[in-house]
């Protein structure tokens, strides 16, 4: 089996996607810009959505979890009176309602959508439904019963009210979160249906769309030193664990795979965090007693 091509290159890229197109197209452009080996991305977006969408090539790939895990910002409008069978607009009207809820009722309807909740994925979703994306089968036709996930809403705030069929909210979630079910469900709580209308991701963990490149921009710079100045160190996928320092005794039995010796303060035993030398990643792993006991271990030289 032949090489993989491409170069070793490591770390993040912040992309502002633009609605029509996929997060795995994206994905595509950026390996390709960079000439990178390995690359993908922490979170999808729906194609008719635009944000932030980080692209991690090569190491900064085994940090994808992380950003995965952390707490994102959503701004998207609803359209009162419709359901889809989207749950969006790209989707086929299938029932339609005149009642319209006051600004207030909105409001208190959002109460029940905070905090810790259960949610029901859309019918077009990535969900796997025996061994099959639930998208494809919903293509097919086919109405399935899917299970409800739990969710944490950190916020879900009104934001304006453009019209009298349309609310913008702002939401603020971990991981999972799908926008295209809040506005289904909080439609069918109103008693009025709805489906979101434009979605947007403002931020995920520490990226953030005002910061990313537009897709012209990385066809413009692509293969090109001013491309890599875009570059973000590996290390920002870690922003959400607690850093420890390896000796240089522990780095080089880290970067092997073995527990090493690092210098921890302000983080428990048996608590996640991830291990730096000379200020670059070695490795993530769980802290026992002075020592870094790794689950990953990153390979950057020359990177």
């Amino acid at each position: 089996m032949g090489r993989k091509k491409g170069r070793d290159i490591s770390g993040w890229v912040v992309i502002d996607k633009p609605a029509g197109v996929t997060s795995t197209s994206v994905v595509g452009k950026v390996r390709w810009a960079f000439d990178a080996k390995k690359a993908g991305h922490a979170g999808t977006l729906d194609p008719a959505a635009t944000g932030v969408l980080a692209v991690a090539l090569g190491e900064a790939t085994k940090t994808v979890p992380y950003v995965t895990d952390a707490l994102k910002s959503y701004r998207f409008q609803v359209r009162l009176g419709a359901a889809t069978t989207t749950d969006d607009a790209e989707g086929e009207v299938i029932e339609t309602s005149d009642l319209r809820p006051t600004d207030v009722e909105i409001e208190e309807a959002l109460k029940a959508f905070r905090g810790d909740i259960e949610q029901v994925p859309p019918q077009f979703s990535a969900v796997k439904v025996e061994g099959e994306r639930a998208y494809d089968l919903a293509r097919e036709g086919e109405v399935m019963d899917l299970a409800a996930r739990p969710l944490w809403v950190e916020s879900l705030d009104f934001v304006a009210r453009p019209d009298r069929d349309t609310v913008e909210l702002e939401m603020v979630c971990g991981k999972g979160g799908y926008v295209r079910s809040i506005a289904r469900d909080l439609g069918r709580a109103l008693g009025c249906l709805g489906h979101v209308l434009w979605l947007r991701r403002d931020w995920a963990g520490p990226f953030r769309a005002e910061a990313g490149l537009s897709l012209d921009e990385v066809d413009r710079l692509a293969r090109t030193p001013e491309l890599e100045n875009h570059l973000l160190p590996l290390e920002y996928g870690l922003a959400d664990l607690p850093e420890v320092r390896a000796t240089a005794e522990g780095a080089v039995r880290l970067s092997h795979g073995n527990p090493g010796q690092v210098i921890a303060r302000d983080v428990e035993f048996g608590e996640e965090a991830w291990a730096s030398f000379e200020g670059r990643a070695v490795a993530v792993g769980r802290y026992m007693g002075g020592e870094l006991h790794p689950a990953r271990v990153f390979n950057t030289a020359g990177s």
